[in-house]
């Protein structure tokens, strides 16, 4: 049901956000919430947000929820929250073993399929605490009926940053299991009016397809070319490629460029869903060498 890259995350590593760095110039950034990205299962991550002012902490998508309590125990910080961005196992699937292990969690989706969901957040702007930090909904259902991202603000020089689970991937988007087209490109426009610093953290490790796929679209797309040779070396490194940033997705992610002539000239389309239709079939049945 999932497909899978090629590259495989190496399961003992942590990265730290603080230290991620743009290939498109834009310098590594200090957030409101320290976010740790921890690789799961062959491409999944997981998030570990903290308030770094009380350590209290929040966990996105906890597949794997025995590396993410050593996490925690290494971190020193106080777990109070899960965040589930869908139902679907690679994602919510570690909710019922977690909560087994460290009861009391509060557990927030927006579909009653989660297990262990002790919070249902369907629609926009719902606000969840996490020690000093709030984070709040963007409801973009499609990918699943149920799907939500969670979004921090920034501050100042500190920039927002928003998990977007299976919905936004860098230089992509989740295929539409339960929702269509114009779902999806609701969903597109939605994250679109985030900040441009806004860093975007994704479920999967899919980008090098994904910008394999983009060049296709827009060959004559330069940011497309350098971001993906960066994204190479990344993954050749066994380094993450994330985040990028809502800017970033602009200049070359195809599912965020529907409104685009020459994206609608590659899908022989006039409109912004009927360009996301097609160009979604199309990379259902993409592949590379």
């Amino acid at each position: 049901m999932f497909s899978r890259t090629a590259g495989k995350l190496q399961p003992s590593r942590i990265f730290r956000c603080l230290i991620t760095k743009s290939t498109l110039g834009i310098p590594p950034a200090r957030t409101m919430a320290d976010v740790t990205i921890i690789g799961a299962l062959d491409d999944n991550y997981m998030y570990l947000i903290t308030c770094p002012e009380t350590k209290e902490a929040a966990i996105v998508d906890p597949v794997n929820p025995e590396k993410v309590l050593e996490t925690v125990e290494k971190q020193g910080v106080n777990l109070t929250t899960v965040l589930t961005t869908h139902h679907h196992w690679d994602h919510a699937g570690g909710n019922e073993k977690l909560l087994h292990l460290k009861p009391g969690l509060k557990v927030y989706g927006g579909d009653h399929r989660i297990k262990q969901l002790t919070d249902l957040v369907n629609r926009d702007e719902v606000e969840i605490k996490i020690g000093a930090l709030t984070a709040s909904t963007r409801f973009t259902p499609c990918h699943t009926t149920g799907h939500v991202c969670f979004y921090i603000p920034g501050k100042e020089d500190k920039p927002p940053v928003v998990f977007t689970g299976d919905t936004l991937f860098l230089a992509g988007c989740g295929k539409f299991f339960e929702g269509t087209a114009a779902h999806m490109q609701e969903a597109m426009d939605k994250l679109g009016q985030l900040p441009d610093d806004t860093l975007v953290y994704c479920g999967h490790e899919y980008t090098v397809n994904n910008l394999k796929f983009a060049q296709q679209v827009e060959s004559d797309n330069q940011n497309t070319q350098r971001k993906l040779e960066w994204a190479i070396a990344r993954r050749s490194a066994h380094q993450p490629t994330i985040p990028s940033t809502i800017a970033e997705e602009k200049t070359y992610n195809p599912f965020m460029r529907t409104r685009i002539p020459a994206v609608q000239k590659h899908a022989s389309q006039t409109d912004a869903v009927s360009t996301m239709d097609s160009l979604r079939c199309e990379k259902d049945n993409f592949r590379t060498s």
